[in-house]
């Protein structure tokens, strides 16, 4: 101890003697120097466009230079190594898209939190494993792709983000969701591909706004009904094991798995035959409508007679007319309708059809049965191309 005591004086005496001042600033840590820039990136820097692609360009850092570009609106900075942003990545307050795919971060920068115009955020293929609570700040979100990163839990802080419409969660280590999942009633979509579900997340049938749901390759053996699901526009459940044939679902849903393709087959096949027996339906109901009117109930409602030799008469008619012999035919008005018939006798073209007053048309025979469907649902090449874009990221 005593040593010890010892070799402090003697440190302390040294330096003094050596004319130590403790009110001398400490100098500062001097910045990094920027990173020199690859072929092309100076132009791309120069340009003025909203649209800046940085992707794979070996950045260790990404160039502070970049965060004066107030103007930018979509930011690509994928596949560089990155392992945080520039403090001063706050500033790009224009910036809507920002995609950090295929780096090496760990979190989320704190610097990103605060990009609140964000409405895309790309970080997918990264070491993430929990989501920093400042994320809650990025309320315009939309869409989130967390893909390929370490989750082993659904992060409940995304429960706080009311305007996301899409969230990408693919390739993580998910088993599956909680009870309180519902809470995120305005998803739209959502990938789940590739976790390690062993039974289909049933708290998924309350999601009733869901318009796209992929839970392939996992290890799912079962799945429910899914016609409670009346947004669903694509499902997608392929490589699941013991899974041959497709849940039950809507009309219209799009299916994507073992036996997807002749289920969907055969109800192409139902719907033909539906559309056919309309089309006959409606050409029957035409040429109905363009008999003429010549119905027993209604002469015999207004009283008309006819004699022994086939010709009408009616309580109402009067000597004048009856001596128009040069007529043709004669009209008996009924209820606003002329109503025309031969001298010799009415003939009737069908005894099948009879309108009396008070009722309706009445068809004798079998009626043709006509399910009303829904129009279809149809993804356009660029809706396929953009679904496509978001499963593998930017």
């Amino acid at each position: 101890m005593g040593s010890s005591s010892s070799k402090a004086e003697g440190e302390e005496e040294g330096k003094e003697g050596e004319g130590y001042d403790e009110d001398v600033p400490i100098p500062e840590k001097k910045p990094e120097p920027e990173p020199e820039l690859p072929l092309g990136v100076e132009e791309l820097l120069e340009s003025g466009d909203p649209v800046l692609d940085l992707s794979y360009r070996k950045f260790k850092r990404l160039p502070t230079r970049v965060c004066r570009l107030t103007h930018l609106e979509k930011l690509y900075a994928c596949g560089n190594g990155l392992r945080t942003v520039p403090d001063s990545m706050p500033q790009l307050t224009n910036l809507r898209t920002l995609a950090l795919d295929f780096n090496k971060l760990d979190d989320i920068p704190l610097a990103v939190c605060q990009l609140v115009n964000l409405t895309r955020l790309y970080v997918g293929n990264n070491r993430l494993m929990t989501l920093p609570d400042e994320l809650v700040n990025l309320q315009a979100l939309r869409c989130l792709w967390l893909d390929a990163n370490y989750f082993m839990h659904f992060p409940k802080l995304l429960y706080e983000l009311p305007h996301l419409r899409c969230l990408q969660m693919a390739f993580n280590r998910l088993r599956s969701l909680p009870n309180d999942f519902t809470r995120m009633q305005n998803l739209k979509g959502i990938w789940l591909y590739g976790n390690r579900f062993e039974t289909f997340p049933r708290v998924l049938l309350q999601m009733e706004g869901l318009e796209i749901l992929d839970v392939d390759k996992n290890k799912i053996t079962e799945f429910p009904s899914l016609k409670r699901l009346h947004n669903l526009h694509l499902f997608s459940y392929d490589h699941n094991p013991g899974v041959e044939a497709p849940p039950k679902v809507c009309e219209e849903v799009i299916l994507v798995g073992e036996g997807a393709a002749e289920f969907m087959e055969e109800r192409e096949a139902r719907k033909e035959r539906r559309r056919l027996k309309q089309e006959e339906k409606e050409a029957l109901e035409a040429a109905l409508a363009a008999e003429e009117p010549v119905i027993h109930g209604i002469l015999k409602n207004s009283g008309a007679k006819a004699n022994e030799d086939g010709e009408l008469n009616t309580g109402d008619t009067t000597a004048a007319e009856e001596e128009e012999g040069d007529a043709e035919a004669q009209v008996v008005e009924y209820d606003e309708a002329e109503l025309e018939y031969d001298e010799e006798g009415i003939e009737y073209e069908t005894e099948e059809l009879i309108l009396c007053e008070g009722e309706g048309l009445e068809y004798k025979g079998e009626e043709l049965q006509y399910e009303q469907e829904e129009m279809a649902y149809e993804y356009t090449e660029e809706q396929w191309e953009d679904m496509e874009k978001q499963q593998e990221g930017p």
